[in-house]
């Protein structure tokens, strides 16, 4: 199972009460990764909100996942 370095912002951060962690995960596409994070931190946000980056490139949701991997959740900027 990989081990990824995951990053959070703005109400991601708020719901999952940390901006970072290391997690071991069973999933193999960055959508399947989105699952699981929901369900284990609540998020309200359907993945169709967010961008996503892998190790600071922007990809779609069925990129897959490889040990050491960074990954970013972005979601949608508010405000002017």
């Amino acid at each position: 199972m990989p081990t990824l370095e995951l990053r959070y912002y703005a109400q991601l951060r708020e719901h999952a009460g940390i901006g970072a962690e290391r997690l071991e995960t069973a999933a193999t596409s960055v959508a399947e990764l989105y699952d699981q994070l929901r369900q284990r931190y609540g998020f309200a946000l359907p993945a169709t909100a967010l961008k996503v980056a892998v190790n600071t490139r922007f990809c779609d949701w069925e990129h897959p996942l490889r040990d050491g991997d960074t990954v970013v959740f972005i979601p949608p900027v508010n405000g002017g």
